[in-house]
């Protein structure tokens, strides 16, 4: 992920290619705390040490901070971690799809940041979730829950039809072979704006183009958004245009030169096939 700290653990292997691919939610629960007596956050420095060292042996690949939008990364998306009970002989659950990248968010209900008592996950800023929803979907994990949107700390477990059939985003609650009961929330998935509209700036946004969504992205679009683009892929030396006609149009020179700035943000793969995600758009800075 582009925008996390690398601290690979190593010890990689790979998933089962045969079923979809999937990203499952967890929160770290790493304290108690109750309405009554509410504990601080821990910080992320200390869960960030904590997956490289005594809790390696349960890291997963995004540790998600949702109150400061930081984010650290311990496995690549190819790669199984290890976030998930897995029994010998199981269900596989920490390999069941062509990718299954597992999110730990920084999170127990009733934690205290600066002296606000957040009782669920969704109650925080979520900063940096609509980074990480694009990181993940460009990986090939749709917007969806085949068990249902989390939202209470109960279990639900998958039937195992659902599980190794069904790609998408899973809690861990859903999980098989588990028995825990989180996130208990999680943020809804973020929309792109209607087919051709622009969504508004976000405040501090006005001098760049917010990302307009996928679906703005299909040929023969022309817009002064794709010409703003074009000029911003060539200045970042990612132009593999052969032509300077039709800049304002999108066209296979655009997908070429969008690719280029996907690797060499580090994306690799599906995530480098020249469409447009929210992460890399906004670190292009498209200006308005």
């Amino acid at each position: 992920m582009p925008q996390a700290v690398k601290t690979d653990v190593g010890d990689h292997a790979p998933c089962d290619s045969g079923i979809p691919a999937k990203a499952v939610a967890h929160i770290t629960a790493d304290r108690r705390a109750t309405a009554e007596a509410p504990l601080d956050l821990v910080p992320f420095a200390n869960l960030k040490s904590f997956f490289t060292g005594g809790g390696i042996g349960s890291a997963p690949h995004i540790l998600w901070d949702p109150f400061t939008g930081s984010f650290a990364q311990f496995f690549p998306a190819t790669s199984r971690s290890k976030a998930l009970a897995d029994a010998p002989g199981g269900v596989r659950t920490n390999r069941a799809g062509k990718v299954v990248i597992q999110i730990e968010a920084l999170f127990f209900p009733h934690c205290r940041v600066d002296g606000k008592v957040f009782a669920r996950l969704v109650d925080t800023p979520c900063k940096g979730w609509s980074e990480l929803n694009a990181w993940v979907k460009s990986w090939g994990v749709p917007d969806v829950w085949p068990m249902g949107r989390p939202t209470a700390l109960s279990r639900n477990t998958s039937p195992a039809g659902v599980w190794t059939s069904r790609g998408g985003w899973y809690a861990h609650a859903h999980v098989p072979e588990n028995d825990h009961v989180d996130p208990g929330s999680w943020p809804q998935f973020v929309a792109p704006g209607p087919d051709g509209d622009l969504p508004e700036p976000s405040p501090g946004e006005g001098r760049f183009v917010p990302f307009p969504g996928p679906a703005f992205f299909v040929a023969g679009r022309r817009s002064p958004v794709i010409a703003a683009m074009h000029q911003r892929l060539v200045a970042e030396d990612c132009d593999r245009y052969t032509s300077s006609s039709g800049i304002d149009v999108w066209g296979p020179g655009d997908v070429r030169s969008y690719a280029a700035w996907q690797q060499k943000l580090g994306f690799t793969g599906s995530a480098a096939d020249g469409m447009p995600g929210r992460g890399s758009w906004d670190r292009l800075r498209v200006p308005a």
